[in-house]
């Protein structure tokens, strides 16, 4: 048995609930898997499709935190015959009992924003207390594991191990049809898939589309994410007169996200560098590149694992406008956009999790 503990899964949408939902997936094809997660709105139906065993923690932030970690250190003592615990962060590891961490072999996942902390405060002593318990520490990037070794985790135990996705999907017609009428007869098609934070930078984009719609007069960018940022962005969007270019979108199903991504052009995310926040990887630059659309990015974090510059897409910097202008320029100058979506989707095979999580089953095995 495999035991996940994770804060973030599915059907909640964004890159950890991918990574955390999509190796769970894969495990059950070696053997059965139970997750301890927190509750989310219409879970129940997602629970009751999915082969895994999922326990969902309900009720205040600060007490659940303390139920799950009992209900965890229980099931362990409950059940000898665990294979592996994997978390999908150091502050889920902290409190199961280090007795229990030395019982099974134990996985922490890292990620640049949560271990970004300054050598020698309280976040960072508690990250090293708490990795010190695992026996591997998975890395989700190059970026990732060399900031890890910076800030004083024992370089020893570090792996990269990427994030996979699962094999793309045949869009159905009805779907197919929804994702057209949002984006019209609109070209070129630019989408994002994210979380609306500063780091990721939507805001750059639409002081892109404001400068774009006069070379390209039927352009159209679609946002897909909601978070703190929303208010900001709608209100840029009308400072900017760039509404009729723009649609954001929240609480969009899997089916409908992926008919958007198929339907589109470009996959547009100029992150950059915001105080702590960094990107460590961009798992959805490599979900886009499965269905044949190539990517710009932010030449900050992680980044340069998803995207190879010039051939799946560019590597621009996040905090230049005229460099993402410039990307974005080149990107379908000479029709260049086939050549880029091509040569992604080529790429992107080789994160596909059947292939991943033999990563992690040679560390278990």
């Amino acid at each position: 048995m495999f035991l996940i503990v994770t804060r973030s899964f599915p059907p909640d949408i964004g890159g950890m609930q991918m990574l955390m939902g999509g190796l769970s997936e894969s495990l059950v094809n070696h053997g059965p898997v139970k997750v301890f997660t927190y509750d989310y709105p219409n879970s129940n139906d997602y629970d009751k499709k999915s082969s895994l065993s999922i326990e969902r923690i309900k009720g205040i932030k600060i007490f659940k935190k303390f139920r799950k970690a009992n209900l965890i250190n229980s099931f362990i003592n409950e059940n000898p015959n665990i294979r592996a615990l994997i978390v999908d962060h150091w502050k889920s590891l902290e409190l199961v009992k280090i007795e229990n961490c030395k019982k099974i072999k134990t996985f922490c996942l890292l990620h640049s924003k949560e271990i970004n902390h300054e050598i020698g405060s309280s976040l960072n002593k508690r990250l090293i207390k708490s990795t010190k318990n695992a026996d591997f520490i998975i890395a989700n990037s190059n970026f990732t594991k060399e900031l890890a070794i910076k800030v004083g985790i024992d370089k020893s135990k570090i792996n990269v191990i990427f994030p996979g996705i699962p094999k793309p999907i045949a869009v159905e017609n009805i779907t197919k049809i929804k994702a057209e009428k949002i984006f019209q007869n609109s070209f070129p098609k630019i989408i994002t898939v994210a979380r609306l934070e500063k780091r990721k930078g939507h805001d750059k984009v639409l002081m892109l589309i404001k400068n774009l719609k006069y070379k390209y007069p039927k352009i159209k960018y679609v946002s897909i994410g909601s978070g703190k940022e929303e208010n900001n962005l709608l209100g840029l969007s009308k400072e900017l007169d760039i509404e009729k270019h723009v649609t954001f979108l929240k609480n969009v199903d899997y089916d409908l996200k992926i008919a958007l991504v198929s339907e589109a052009n470009l996959f547009l995310m100029p992150n950059r560098i915001e105080k702590k926040s960094v990107e460590g990887f961009g798992i959805s630059f490599i979900e886009a590149a499965s269905y044949g659309i190539g990517s710009i990015g932010g030449k900050d974090g992680g980044t340069s694992d998803a995207i190879v510059h010039n051939k799946t897409g560019i590597i621009c910097d996040g905090n230049n406008l005229d460099s993402i202008y410039d990307s974005v320029v080149s990107f379908f100058k000479d029709e260049n956009f086939i050549k880029y979506g091509k040569n992604a989707q080529k790429f992107s095979e080789k994160f596909y999790w059947e292939k991943v999580v033999k990563n992690y089953l040679k560390l278990i095995n």
